[in-house]
């Protein structure tokens, strides 16, 4: 059986190769890495010999990537992307450590950035880097410890923390309520309505637990929370909307209760992590802390 280390090349040859594919040039890559062209043509050649594919077409003085040395150059550069960008997370923060985490947009913004400083307060050896990820992703092909996820409690390969239950209201405008005289549950299908294209469902689960009929419903169809708010409070319609991400306007009167019949989301949220960084110091200390913030938020 052969080794894997045998196709782990060293780092010096991935550079020279990556620099050459990148720049299209050798000398170019020798001026970028500070060595001779010879020395950089050495290393290309000792690394095609090592994996023992050809990578670059020469032709007299010039040099252009076989179509195994253009794939092959996309995930080396990706893999030294990764190693640079761990090496300056460790650096930045060497007594503590980098948790990448993925969160839902209006969540992150709405809720979790407010309160971030408070954990960040509490655990000043910790960084926090925020991606947005609409859906579940292989943490496997992504360098994301954990994730916010809204949904079954199902992630191919992860670990998941029940976070909270969530209620929805159907909001809208002041005057939009006033304009269409809205006093009960059926009078909302004659209104325009809007729907997130996450939960398609929505509005006729909402229609069936208050008892009303209907052949069909449509209306606007939004991709995130936060411009469904937003359309709601400029008077275009009435959307579902989580009761926890719209307190503030809530409170303020730009939106309100077309009819006061919130709804139990049929779907959670969770904390999804690969298991082998369930015991990361980092996302320990956070994972303790969301659970105990939105705890505080659902009561």
């Amino acid at each position: 059986m052969l080794s894997p280390r045998r196709f782990l090349p060293s780092l010096s040859l991935l550079t020279a190769f990556e620099a050459a594919a990148r720049t299209g040039s050798i000398t170019a890559a020798a001026r970028e890495l500070d060595l001779t062209q010879s020395a950089v043509s050495r290393q290309i050649k000792a690394l095609e010999n090592q994996i023992g594919v050809e990578l670059f077409l020469r032709e007299r003085q010039t040099i252009r990537l076989t179509m195994a040395g253009e794939s092959y150059a996309r995930e080396i550069r990706e893999a030294l992307r990764r190693i640079s960008s761990a090496s300056l997370n460790l650096r930045a923060n060497p007594n503590g450590g980098t948790l990448n985490l993925a969160i839902l947009p209006t969540f992150g913004a709405r809720w979790l950035a407010p309160r971030l400083g408070q954990f960040l307060a509490a655990n000043p050896g910790i960084r926090i880097n925020l991606v947005t990820r609409l859906s579940p992703f292989d943490f496997r092909l992504d360098s994301i410890d954990a994730a916010i996820h809204f949904g079954d409690p199902v992630w191919p390969g992860a670990e998941l923390t029940f976070l909270m239950q969530e209620k929805t209201l159907p909001a809208c405008s002041p005057q939009f309520r006033q304009a269409h005289g809205i006093a009960e549950p059926a009078d909302l299908l004659s209104v325009p309505l809007l729907h997130l294209t996450t939960r398609p469902d929505a509005w006729e689960r909402w229609f069936t637990e208050n008892g009303v009929g209907f052949d069909s419903v449509h209306g606007m169809l939004f991709d995130q929370f936060a411009t469904a708010s937003q359309a709601a409070i400029g008077g275009l319609g009435v959307a579902l909307l989580p009761t926890f991400l719209i307190q503030d306007e809530l409170k303020r009167g730009e939106l309100v209760a077309a009819v006061d019949r919130p709804m139990q989301s049929a779907q959670r949220y969770y904390l999804a992590f690969p298991r082998e960084r369930a015991a990361y110091p980092p996302l320990v200390k956070f994972r303790e802390w969301i659970v105990g913030e939105l705890a505080n938020t659902a009561s």
